[in-house]
């Protein structure tokens, strides 16, 4: 298969009641490690990278390397850019194969979003290519992007259906009360918020900040119109533990086959359970 929007798949996991997850990938290795939890799981997938990782490897490496996963496999696989507030970096992203783009406008007033979004999606639905927006301020910090606590804002639902309406946007990530990185208590989740954005508009709706967030409050995310989930940190974490358990062990380690295969496979395994928990295992194939 080739990479693909994730637009289709995600309208059937609204239409069914489970969640894609979505995971950022920072190296190859991570990148292989989430591509064999789906195919080994059929799970759909969504592979993100942040706007630091495009700079940092280039989204034509990235997009080259998503495509081979793609290739080798036959499950949905589609490749995402998150959080992103450059327009001309999108548009890099798409020539380079990205299938799904996130403008990130939340910082801006409603009107200048919807503009900013409206110029996004013009020219996403000509490559064929998902396009999710931001209302509401998700506290946290996503590469240059911080929202203070005290900034942090929640998503109006009945603005998210005008916002909806007036740009055509694919997906939409409301700010329900969830954060960016690892959550210092429980997160304060407003799920009758959810609930009431679900009822006003149609388009799949996006969990940012799923690090950390308990199973059960993820679970009941989903019960009520959830269709996507970002998973960021607790990839990090999980990988770069697994790095630091070899050298703890060996220091002298010079061989990056030696740490790097434990670090996939650590990830590969957490991989498997945010798949289990959103409810994906077993859906590639109703989802082409």
């Amino acid at each position: 298969m080739s990479l693909t929007s994730s637009t289709p798949f995600l309208q059937h996991a609204r239409a069914n009641n489970y969640c894609v997850g979505a995971f950022n990938v920072h190296t190859l290795e991570m990148l292989q490690a989430v591509v064999e939890a789906a195919a080994e799981t059929e799970s759909p997938l969504i592979l993100q990278s942040t706007v630091g990782t495009v700079k940092h490897l280039g989204p034509e490496y990235i997009a080259a390397a998503a495509q081979t996963a793609a290739k080798l496999h036959n499950i949905p696989i589609a490749l995402h850019l998150d959080h992103c507030t450059d327009f001309a970096l999108i548009v890099r992203c798409i020539r380079a194969g990205y299938t799904s783009v996130m403008i990130d406008a939340s910082q801006s007033p409603f009107e200048e979003n919807v503009q900013q979004t409206l110029k996004v999606v013009e020219v996403a639905n000509a490559a064929g290519v998902n396009v999710e927006a931001e209302l509401g301020k998700v506290g946290g910090v996503e590469d240059d992007i911080v929202v203070g606590e005290e900034d942090a804002s929640l998503a109006d639902p009945e603005e998210c259906r005008l916002f909806v309406e007036q740009t055509g946007v694919h997906t939409l990530a409301p700010a329900i009360g969830t954060a960016h990185g690892i959550y210092k208590g429980d997160p304060n989740i407003d799920f009758e918020r959810i609930g009431q954005i679900a009822a006003k508009v149609s388009v799949p709706l996006v969990l940012h900040g799923g690090s950390g967030i308990p199973d059960e409050q993820v679970r009941r995310c989903i019960d009520l119109g959830m269709s996507k989930m970002n998973v960021a940190t607790e990839l990090r974490i999980a990988f770069s533990n697994a790095i630091k358990a070899v050298f703890n062990a060996n220091p002298d380690e010079n061989d990056p086959r030696k740490y790097m295969i434990p670090a996939k496979d650590a990830l590969r395994k957490l991989a498997i359970e945010k798949m289990t928990l959103c409810g994906s295992i077993g859906r590639a194939k109703s989802a082409l």
